[in-house]
């Protein structure tokens, strides 16, 4: 009987986590920094080759949860995205439901909108279905053709009353594709719900993580032998196929996987009432668990309203990657992350202080006990004279603002008692 390879796969912002299953029995765990372009052009085709190459064997099944989405969205660093909307409502994602979660707050500080141009199209439906205003043909096309124009490629489509009556959402699709945008998200088709703000929230999601994703995955599928049963785990805690994973079912991908594998080892010990911490190089994501798993049909994900069926996780932008600087007045610690690169100065890749920096000049971590992974051979330890040097860089800046200078120690601890604040938070907060 010829050996084949099951792999379990955590693609996270930083690190990839490899467990391959052989089908005689053994196992391997691999860990590759997630971006390593000068050694490897994706972790888990890496380690999948690796494990061939040293083993032998062929690829049963890849089973894989990732943070791709999680981090655009955190980062945003999705794709430029437009909105076409019923004339008269180019406003009302920035309205929104007007929820005041800190009621008494003077300054309200409204998220960043994830699309970037707004198109109105002459059009109205009832809630009946009667067409009080037919579609304008010409005016969306000069509209929706304006918008390629700007260089916009990802489009989200959303109609009053869309979700029920589409005809209108599938003639402006069908024209977007004519005019070459390469993603088109209508409402009927991602969210067919009611309540416009809640539908167009998780449909511009959509169509501003769903080529981000996409990008990832056919670089996955193509490193593979054609065929390959190859799944990815979505928000919910389900896998779905790769053809099938789109933008809104991924946010919470990875930590999704990281409830349900909390779940399963936790079983043996007889636990089920749980607190899930799941710090990674980007976002830190809690989850509770009291005997079920607890979905939500409508989450809050940094900023960002979406109707999906996800996991319970809470997500907030401070990881051991999340960027730490001063900036004139205060420390700030994320929401951007150094990621795999350039990652953590003490990375050796000239990158800038972070919180895994900050854990090592306090001693938090010890470079012999740390997985060296960041050479050609995973030979080379964590560098903590990179980390005191870009440590350096933040005393000066703050004594050059007129402060005193603190110690490289003092810097270390404030910006880890930020990082810690916001993971304890997120903690009361679920």
């Amino acid at each position: 009987m010829s050996l084949s390879w099951s792999f379990a796969i955590d693609r996270g912002g930083t690190f990839t986590d490899v467990i391959a299953t052989g089908s005689d029995g053994r196992q391997r765990v691999l860990k590759l920094l997630s971006e390593n372009p000068r050694h490897y052009p994706d972790a888990a085709l890496a380690a999948i080759g690796r494990v061939l190459a040293e083993d032998g064997g062929t690829v049963a099944s890849v089973r894989m949860g990732t943070t791709v989405a999680t981090n655009a969205l955190l980062e945003r660093k999705g794709e430029p995205t437009a909105l076409v909307t019923t004339a008269g409502f180019a406003d009302a994602l920035r309205i929104g439901i007007q929820a005041r979660p800190e009621i008494f707050a003077r300054h309200i500080i409204l998220p960043d909108l994830l699309h970037t141009a707004v198109a109105e199209v002459d059009e109205r439906v009832s809630a009946s279905g009667e067409v009080l205003r037919p579609l304008d043909f010409d005016g969306a096309r000069a509209a929706l053709g304006a918008l390629r124009a700007q260089g916009y490629e990802s489009l989200a489509i959303l109609l009053m009353h869309g979700w029920a009556f589409s005809a209108h959402e599938r003639q402006l699709a069908e024209l977007a594709h004519d005019l070459g945008f390469t993603q088109v998200s209508a409402s009927h088709e991602v969210a067919p719900l009611i309540k416009l703000v809640s539908r167009g929230d998780t449909t511009v999601a959509d169509a501003y993580l769903s080529p981000v994703l996409r990008r990832y995955v056919e670089r996955v599928a193509a490193g593979l032998a054609a065929g390959t049963d190859l799944h990815f785990m979505q928000s919910n805690g389900g896998l779905t196929a790769a053809s099938a994973f789109r933008g809104k079912d991924a946010i919470l991908s990875g930590p999704a996987g990281g409830v349900v594998g909390m779940v399963a080892a936790a079983a043996p010990h007889g636990a089920d009432r749980l607190i899930g911490f799941d710090m990674g190089g980007t976002s830190t994501d809690v989850s509770h668990y009291a005997g079920h798993y607890e979905l939500a049909e409508e989450s809050l994900v940094a900023g960002v309203r979406v109707r999906a069926p996800m996991m319970q996780i809470h997500t907030v932008a401070a990881g051991g990657g999340s960027i730490c600087r001063f900036d004139g007045l205060r420390f700030r610690v994320g929401p951007q992350s150094a990621g795999a690169d350039p990652g953590p100065a003490c990375y050796r890749n000239a990158g800038p202080l972070t919180v895994t920096d900050c854990n090592l000049l306090l001693g938090r971590i010890v470079p012999d006990l740390f997985p060296a992974v960041f050479g050609p051979g995973g030979d080379q330890p964590l560098d903590l004279a990179a980390a005191r040097a870009r440590a350096a860089e933040i005393a000066d800046a703050v004594a050059a603002s007129g402060a005193a200078r603190p110690t490289i120690e003092q810097v270390a601890a404030g910006f880890v008692a930020i990082a810690v604040e916001n993971m304890a938070a997120a903690i009361r907060k679920i």
